[in-house]
């Protein structure tokens, strides 16, 4: 599985309020401010952010909350938009790598949706105008990444790389497997010092931390999103016991499993970023993953 569409598993709209707009000249919209991620998409005519960005008919806009931009326009214009609340630790981990402001020139995989919503101005009912509404997203996030001359974060970048690459797709595929450094080179085809190397230089963190890392991001997502209990969650991201995933996860989130449950998640000290901040560099994967 590509590590991009897991990070995406946790960024879902839930009557996220995805409407159609229809401005006449002077015009001019505030984007962002209290939400998590705010999306608009000009469908027709043209804008321009307050920052400068000229925006094109195609084009969507995505801020990152707290930020605050205003979108306006001396023309007629058509804007569909949209806000998330991300939830959960993974969703996190994509968000925290996103600029504030990001402006995605049109993106040809939105074509046929971008279609259908200026001639038609009606998404249906709300559980498909929030489904319309991912669809978007993932298109602007996609074409922001892939755009020419981007710089995208190490773990993206690294998708790419024929070492690097399918390491981390096995690590997202299958986080529960007894993974050791051999066993992911082999993976990758190479020796357990050029799997390092190599990931190290192109995601930033060891192998090892990296999956650990994002184990606990599951973990922490499934205690505060099930109700399985602490030995469950940790058979499903690869540990053999409760105690041995317990103690992983305490020196990732500084609390224990329970507490953090029992908190929904708050008050952690732990850092969610995607190159697994807060996972030690010399934290395993746990007792099935030394190597």
């Amino acid at each position: 599985m590509d590590p991009f569409d897991d990070l995406l598993q946790g960024v879902r709209a839930d009557g996220a309020g995805l409407r159609r707009t229809d401005l006449a000249p002077p015009w001019s919209v505030p984007l962002g401010g209290t939400n998590s991620l705010t999306l608009c998409t000009v469908l027709t005519g043209e804008g321009r952010l307050d920052r400068g960005d000229a925006v094109r008919a195609g084009d969507s806009v995505v801020v990152k909350g707290p930020e605050a931009v205003e979108l306006s326009g001396t023309e007629p214009a058509g804007l569909l938009s949209g806000a998330y609340e991300t939830r959960g630790t993974v969703a996190r981990r994509l968000v925290g790598v996103l600029p504030e402001v990001m402006v995605v020139p049109g993106h040809a995989g939105c074509a046929p949706l971008l279609d259908f919503l200026a001639g038609s101005g009606d998404g249906g009912r709300p559980v498909v105008r929030d489904r319309l509404l991912d669809w978007l997203l993932v298109c602007a996030l996609r074409g922001w990444f892939d755009r020419p001359g981007a710089v995208p974060p190490g773990w993206f970048g690294a998708l790419g790389d024929e070492v690097v690459g399918p390491v981390l797709r096995v690590m997202h595929a299958a986080p529960e497997r007894p993974w050791t450094l051999v066993g992911l080179a082999a993976e990758a085809g190479v020796s357990r010092t050029t799997l390092a190397d190599r990931f190290v230089r192109l995601v930033g963190t060891p192998p090892l931390t990296y999956l650990t890392s994002w184990r606990m991001s599951l973990a922490a997502d499934r205690l505060t999103g099930t109700r399985e209990t602490v030995g469950a969650v940790a058979r499903r991201v690869g540990y053999a016991d409760a105690f041995g995933f317990s103690a992983a996860f305490k020196r990732v989130y500084g609390v224990s499993p329970s507490v953090y449950r029992r908190s929904g998640g708050a008050g952690s000290s732990a850092g969610e970023g995607p190159t697994g901040a807060g996972a030690g560099a010399g934290a395993g994967p746990g007792p099935a993953g030394a190597g």
